[in-house]
């Protein structure tokens, strides 16, 4: 596997780190990967000025917010030019309830992924983007009955070689 854009073993031990746990203190990273704090704290600002790094968030737990219905929903677009789905990823990125879009090959052009209130609100989203006239020609809907777990991180050490 090729070196990926530069970064060696100990930048991707700090990416793995911070994606477990983006609120871990530099001394704490530090230590995790081996090296002295002020080398790590140069190595991670390094990494956020490359975009390596996006962002920080909380993981919030939907079970204590009263609870959340997910859905995937499958699209498939009616016309496949380029300004169709522009249009339509312009249309659904303004939608809180849609928290993941993807292109992808196969039956249907996008896979979504909702979080909504229950049953009626998605079916009321739906709704609103079909009467949009965004391009939807048809779409399936699959309602998350349990989620086992869901990986909050990447498997960075077997999806990039480091630099030696």
């Amino acid at each position: 596997m090729p070196p990926s854009h530069g970064l060696d073993r100990i930048d991707i031990k700090i990416l793995a780190e911070l994606q477990k746990n983006g609120r871990i203190t530099n001394v704490e990273l530090a230590e995790a990967v081996h090296l002295s704090p002020s080398p790590c704290l140069m190595r991670v600002k390094r990494l956020q000025q490359a975009g390596f790094i996006t962002g920080y968030h909380a993981q919030l737990n939907l079970a204590k917010l009263g609870g959340a219905l997910m859905v995937f929903t499958e699209v498939t677009l009616k016309d496949h030019r380029h300004t169709d789905f522009s249009t339509f990823e312009a249309a659904i990125q303004r939608v809180d309830e849609i928290v993941e879009c993807h292109l992808v090959s196969g039956g249907y052009d996008y896979m979504l992924k909702f979080v909504t209130r229950g049953v009626v609100h998605y079916q009321e989203i739906v709704e609103r983007l079909l009467e949009m006239n965004i391009g939807i020609e048809k779409y399936f809907s699959y309602v998350v009955i349990k989620s086992p777990f869901i990986k909050q991180y990447y498997p960075l050490s077997s999806l990039v070689s480091a630099e030696e």
